[in-house]
């Protein structure tokens, strides 16, 4: 039987949502909200390269291929961290199943949880501070990139915004199940309003940009 996690970003769209539709537990929605950062971040490079050499954005050229590399970069990053999401809740499941039979196997459990859990609260938080990244790129886009594209920044700007709170929402998730004395069950709190903030500042922002550039003058 093959590894759901095996290989998931490689998977076809078709096989990959039909997976997500499944009563199988991976992929879930950490890799989900990881996977719509990425084409956030891809469709922050496309507008980039739509504009790219146009002469009404020569005065930002520089700017935009910064901005395209960047963009290509968070992809890559977005769409690895669903990879390792997938691959950290299996891991989750597989401690679930150890045995617990003698004091030595429950000791083996109890160890083996403590470090899945960590890597599944981990894991997302990457993901929605790699995705409140895509946001500002499509901030920083937005108001210089093709016109005839701006609708493409706005809806990167939407993709990544959820992405955020989808991750937000996994990380939330693992925090009850990590131990009291766990720094990131004290520290990801902060950590997560913060990134809300951010997201919410830079997705109005963009979506400003983007009315106001589609609006008929």
């Amino acid at each position: 039987m093959e590894d759901p996690t095996d290989n998931l970003t490689e998977l076809p769209f078709a096989e990959l949502n039909a997976r997500l539709a499944s009563r199988a537990p991976i992929p879930g929605g950490g890799s989900a909200a990881a996977l719509a950062g990425a084409m956030g971040a891809s469709l922050v490079a496309m507008v980039a390269e739509l504009t790219i050499g146009r002469p009404d954005a020569a005065q930002h050229e520089h700017a935009l291929q910064e901005l395209r590399d960047e963009a290509v970069a968070h992809q890559r990053l977005l769409m690895d961290l669903a990879e390792q999401d997938a691959r950290a809740y299996g891991a989750v499941v597989e401690a679930r199943h150890m045995p617990k039979d003698t004091d030595e196997e429950r000791s083996a459990r109890s160890e083996a949880l403590r470090r899945t859990m960590v890597a599944a609260a981990e894991i997302p938080l990457l993901s929605a501070g790699a995705a409140v990244d895509v946001l500002e790129l499509a901030r920083t886009i937005a108001p210089i990139g093709n016109p005839n594209a701006v609708s493409d920044a706005g809806v990167a700007a939407q993709l990544a915004a959820a992405a955020v709170r989808g991750a937000i929402l996994n990380v939330r998730i693992n925090l009850p199940y990590l131990a009291a004395d766990e720094p990131l069950r004290t520290d990801a709190p902060r950590t997560i309003e913060n990134m809300e903030v951010q997201a919410a500042d830079a997705e109005r922002a963009v979506a400003e940009t983007v009315s106001a550039r589609i609006e008929p003058s």
